[in-house]
């Protein structure tokens, strides 16, 4: 099979060294692609959201199937304009995407569903917002955008002065475009984290091993949210006990209800989880591998990826036993300076290998280019350090040991991924 990657991110250049494992895997494409995975694919510049110049390129390269990563192309219905050429796409339709493409249909899905959740209002008047923030009178509260914005639309608000201003810059100054015209207020969960992505042809759900981010840019979880600064495989707080619960009350449901939406979900569906003393409630849900948790949940991936991925599209999941690598697994995101804020791009990076890696570790390449024969950063966070180990710990050490041999000039990075949930 040949395969065109639509994206240019860490996420996508795990996919893509995955589905090189892959046994029927004879070629693969990527666009707009990165620095990292031109290594590893033939790359194009389309860029990921011309929906027109993605299907045209398909057609042009005659691709067995689009593997479509990102968010944004599936929201605008990437994989509904391919399917209609009759080109295999892996990824949900649009009416099926709206599940992450808008805040409100999935806080009303589970709503009417019954599907655990935190309680929330909708709004899409700044100032209705802002009297309903004065009466409730309790923080922290959580602000959503309700549209697309780079994983960066949730503002946790400490008192009503930050609520005030993140209501302010949302729906008035529109820091993040339309996607800001309504926003969700939604009550504060507290207990730990959980991301489980899952993958689905509609009919049957079959969770992949579970993972754990890190938002927030610096030690100690504190600093602004970012993309991901690094996350570990498995979650040490994700049991049997708890998973079984997820499956019955959240993961089932879930398909069941997008099933009698008329929105049949095919892909990898998301799951970001807050384990609360009153039970696993569901904080977001993604149409998409998560960036960085495809970076440590598709290495622990035993079966062949690419019969994973047919076997979604052509809606017979339910016949193939999808198999785990036991261990850990954990990546250290290197960041450009500055990040997530403003900062400076073409910064050469030492200490990789001509194929952009390093001995010990997997390097998936995010923001980077490959100029006059060197890496150069190009983008926000530029590199995801991943290793495996036989336990949490050695995973860690293995990712953090690679982490010290590379270097660019302003690189940021936590030194505290996976150290406060290790495994007893």
């Amino acid at each position: 099979m040949t395969y065109l990657v639509v994206g240019g991110g860490g996420r996508e250049h795990t996919i893509i060294r995955k589905l090189k494992e892959s046994s029927d895997v004879d070629k693969i494409y990527c666009t707009p692609g990165n620095g990292g995975i031109s290594k590893d694919a033939e790359v194009f510049d389309v860029a990921a959201t011309d929906i027109d110049g993605v299907v045209e390129l398909a057609e042009k390269l005659k691709v067995d199937c689009v593997f479509v990563a990102p968010d944004d192309p599936l929201v605008l219905g990437m994989v509904d304009a391919l399917t209609e050429r009759g080109i295999r796409a892996f990824g949900p339709n649009k009416r099926a995407a709206i599940i992450e493409g808008s805040k409100v249909f999935s806080k009303e899905l589970m709503k009417k569903y019954g599907i655990p959740s935190a309680a929330y209002e909708v709004f899409n008047d700044p100032k209705a917002a802002m009297d309903y923030i004065k009466v409730q009178n309790s923080y922290p509260t959580v602000i959503k955008a309700d549209g697309l914005a780079l994983g960066k639309g949730v503002v946790i608000a400490e008192n009503f002065e930050e609520a005030r201003n993140a209501i302010h810059s949302i729906m008035e100054d529109k820091i993040f475009g339309n996607s800001g015209n309504n926003i969700v207020i939604e009550e504060f969960l507290t207990g730990p984290e959980v991301s489980v992505l899952a993958f689905t042809d509609g009919k049957c759900i079959k969770p992949m091993v579970s993972s754990m981010d890190h938002k927030r840019v610096f030690n100690g979880n504190l600093g602004p949210n970012t993309g991901g600064m690094g996350t570990i495989s498995p979650n040490p707080y994700y049991t049997d006990e708890v998973a079984k619960e997820c499956m019955e009350k959240i993961f089932l449901p879930t398909v069941d209800a997008m099933n009698a939406e008329g929105r049949t979900f095919k892909g990898c569906l998301y799951f970001g989880l807050m384990l609360t003393p009153n039970g696993p409630k569901v904080i977001e849900y993604n149409c998409r591998f998560g960036d960085p948790e495809a970076q440590v949940v598709l290495p622990r991936l035993k079966t062949d990826f690419s019969k994973v991925v047919n076997a979604v599209i052509d809606g017979k999941l339910g016949e193939l036993d999808v198999e785990w690598y036991d261990g850990a697994c954990a990546c250290v995101i290197m960041a450009s300076g500055g990040y997530p804020g403003k900062y400076d791009k073409g910064i050469a990076i030492q200490g990789l290998d001509v194929n952009g890696q390093v001995e010990g570790a997997t390097v998936f390449h995010a923001g980077t280019a490959f100029k006059d024969g060197e890496f150069v950063t190009n983008g926000g966070r530029v590199l995801g350090v991943t290793a495996k180990g036989a336990t949490l710990d050695e995973a860690l050490a293995n990712a953090y040991d690679a982490v010290e041999g590379i270097k660019f000039k302003g690189a940021h990075y936590r030194t505290d991924i996976g150290r406060a949930y290790k495994q007893k």
